[in-house]
């Protein structure tokens, strides 16, 4: 079920989260750029709303946001030096600080708590469980978060990949090769696929099934604003102010969703507003609705999950060694805990 506006509302109680930001002076004049999880879209609302509303500017931060193609690909991005922050997969960010961890980014302030990844089949197919995938043709983006975990998703689960074939496919193809029948499953985040199929045509309650990750043991954190080391280290105060600023933002959005699509359409004129707010909707709820947001609040983890989570990851893709959770994560610049949002989590 996707929550509407007036049910969402009252079910969080957020229109009492609406305020000013209230925080100290942070950076002075500084500029840094930061690449996007995907293109503009709704649930990247209270980015903009941030950005609209000065929260940034009242922090001393000029940020340029970047459409991005994929969380896995941000966190490649920041990690090359290309960016100084990013919305991005935290568990593409294991993989790197195993490997190379003088350039692995640091995650600061997790937004999903959830699992989103999924592996999406028509309904009317013969794949149902994971097992039915072998011998099958996949296709995703190349970034794409959810292929990137297909290697431990398939490990966990026991699939035989040595006849699974996987095409790269450009994402705004997606849908529509899954719905043609050009491939027999794409992967994906689940509310991405679901709201790219409704403008794509289809109806994905009566058309996709969705094969979920979660389902099958992988309980990861995923999307997570990002910075890198060099950030971390010589400008702290930067990530502080972007905390504060995305953090009331994230307020500000759950107080009026229908401004925050409205500051993504000022970026993107083309989106359809109904189908974004949906979206929007759905990320608040499924993405973002762990019940441990009741006790450390969105932006911070539960420590003994998120090295469960870690492990998980290590063993899976079988990473030559297992990175301190401390180097992949931190709750040091995060707004204290009163002030966070805490009402997302269900009961």
């Amino acid at each position: 079920m996707i929550l509407n506006r007036r049910s969402f509302l009252a079910t969080t109680g957020a229109a009492a989260l609406a305020g000013g930001m209230g925080h100290p002076a942070f950076a002075q004049n500084v500029t840094a750029n930061m690449i996007l999880n995907w293109r503009y879209q709704g649930p990247q609302g209270w980015f903009f709303f941030a950005q609209d509303r000065g929260y940034f500017d009242d922090a001393g931060i000029n940020l340029t946001m970047d459409q991005g193609s994929g969380s896995g690909a941000a966190v490649v991005q920041v990690a090359g030096g290309s960016y100084d922050l990013g919305f991005g997969d935290i568990n593409a960010a294991v993989a790197v600080a195993a490997e190379r961890p003088d350039e692995a980014p640091v995650g600061f302030f997790m937004m999903y708590n959830r699992p989103p990844f999924t592996i999406a089949v028509l309904k009317d197919s013969d794949i149902h469980t994971p097992q039915d995938l072998e011998g099958r043709l996949l296709g995703g983006a190349a970034n794409d978060g959810a292929l990137r975990l297909f290697p431990a998703f398939a490990k966990m689960t026991g699939i035989d990949t040595s006849g699974i074939e996987i095409t790269n496919m450009q994402a705004n193809l997606r849908e529509q090769m899954l719905r043609t029948r050009q491939v027999e499953g794409v992967f994906g985040f689940v509310n991405t696929i679901r709201f790219s199929a409704i403008l794509s045509g289809m109806n994905p309650d009566e058309e996709i099934r969705w094969i979920n990750f979660a389902d099958y043991g992988m309980d990861l954190y995923s999307n997570c604003l990002i910075a890198s080391r060099k950030l971390v280290e010589e400008q702290p105060d930067v990530l502080r102010g972007i905390s504060a600023a995305v953090n009331q933002g994230l307020k500000d959005t759950l107080a009026d969703p229908e401004a925050a699509i409205e500051a993504v359409a000022r970026r993107e004129s083309l989106i359809e507003k109904d189908v974004e707010l949906a979206r929007l909707m759905a990320t608040l709820e499924d993405e973002m609705s762990h019940p441990e947001g009741a006790t450390y609040g969105i932006g911070a983890v539960d420590p003994d999950r998120f090295k469960r989570s870690i492990d998980i990851a290590v063993e899976a893709n079988d990473l030559p060694n297992t990175p301190a959770a401390d180097t992949i994560f931190t709750e040091a610049f995060l707004p204290p805990l009163e002030d966070r949002v805490t009402t997302l989590a269900k009961a």
